[in-house]
């Protein structure tokens, strides 16, 4: 699959861009375990042309990470324009557009996947953005507001004429927020109508090898791309990789493996950040990793490891797990 001229070779999967997630320390570990791309956390645009420097960070991108895109967001022409253009000014590989996002300070304020409520203003907003640049730009949306609304076949060909390389689509309304089950047959309508040209990625409930060969084979999609399911679980993109390309004879990481993961990633955070603000972040991962669910009698130490204050108290109880419920050395 080909995204202007950036080649993802077959059946790319992509780490999908989440607020407070794809921070560059995770991107880069999930790039190493197997995603063929990935996605910043959304920037707002507004944020961006202030030049608040919470915002304008989330523009680094390490060369070891690509091919990588900024997502950004915004509800008007012209500040979307303008955070385009500093987007570009940063080096990525592509400009993605977020027209999906479901919570209520975005898509509330009519940013996000409230522009489904408006669809020409969506068109203008990326025709814009596309012309302003001269990286391949892109988006991400919904099948559209609600049930009685699911616009987005027609929309998808709206788009395209726009000039976008890519499209994806999460199969749920934004009234859905991340309930019910995705929608992979109304994707694989968009992905089957004819007059779409460009590649389309389906997201949503990409939890498995088994559900993202299903994507491709089932419903015809050129890409899948992989969010909440990567969360405490970067190595999803491995396994992944080992069911859709088994002639990589990829092996299947043990648990000490995915442990280390874990410790890395609370170590690279704690620099990025501080101890402090490094932990708090991280919580969100620990706190739905798989490596620690189902774990009997884990109710107090999951507790400890969730209200830990400091790295070295985090890692006492990680070393406490690695040997007392994993049994592995660390």
């Amino acid at each position: 699959m080909k995204i202007g001229n950036i080649d993802l070779g077959p059946r790319p999967v992509m780490l999908a861009p989440m607020e407070d997630v794809t921070d560059a320390s995770f991107r880069l570990i999930c790039k190493e375990m197997g995603a063929d791309m990935v996605y910043t956390e959304f920037v707002s645009a507004d944020a961006l042309i202030r030049n608040i420097a919470a915002t304008t960070r989330k523009l680094h991108i390490a060369p070891a990470e690509r091919p990588t895109a900024i997502q950004i967001y915004g509800r008007e022409v012209e500040p979307m324009v303008e955070a385009a253009r500093m987007a570009a000014a940063a080096g990525p590989d592509l400009i993605d557009i977020n027209f999906g996002c479901p919570v209520k300070k975005v898509a509330g304020k009519g940013a996000g996947a409230g522009l489904l409520r408006t669809p020409d203003k969506m068109l203008e907003i990326t025709r814009a953005v596309v012309d302003a640049v001269d990286v391949p730009v892109t988006v991400k949306t919904r099948l559209g507001w609600d049930h009685d609304s699911r616009i987005i076949v027609e929309l998808a060909e709206r788009l395209q004429d726009c000039g976008i390389a890519a499209l994806t689509v999460h199969g749920r309304t934004r009234s859905q927020m991340y309930t019910g089950s995705a929608d992979w047959e109304m994707i694989a309508r968009v992905k089957d109508n004819p007059r779409l040209t460009i590649p389309v990625i389906g997201n949503g409930d990409i939890t498995s090898g088994a559900a993202a060969r299903e994507a491709f084979e089932r419903y015809g999609v050129d890409g899948v791309m992989v969010g909440r399911a990567s969360i405490g679980a970067p190595w999803i993109f491995r396994d992944i990789r080992r069911e859709l390309h088994p002639e990589e004879h990829l092996p299947e990481l043990d648990a000490t493996e995915k442990l280390a993961l874990v410790r890395r990633q609370i170590a690279e955070s704690v620099e990025r950040i501080d101890e402090y603000r490094g932990i708090l972040h991280i919580r969100r991962h620990l706190a739905v990793c798989p490596l620690f669910k189902g774990i009997p009698d884990f109710r107090q130490t999951r507790i400890e490891m969730l209200q830990a204050p400091t790295l070295d108290a985090l890692d006492a109880v990680l070393h406490r797990i690695a040997t007392d419920y994993l049994h592995i050395d660390i």
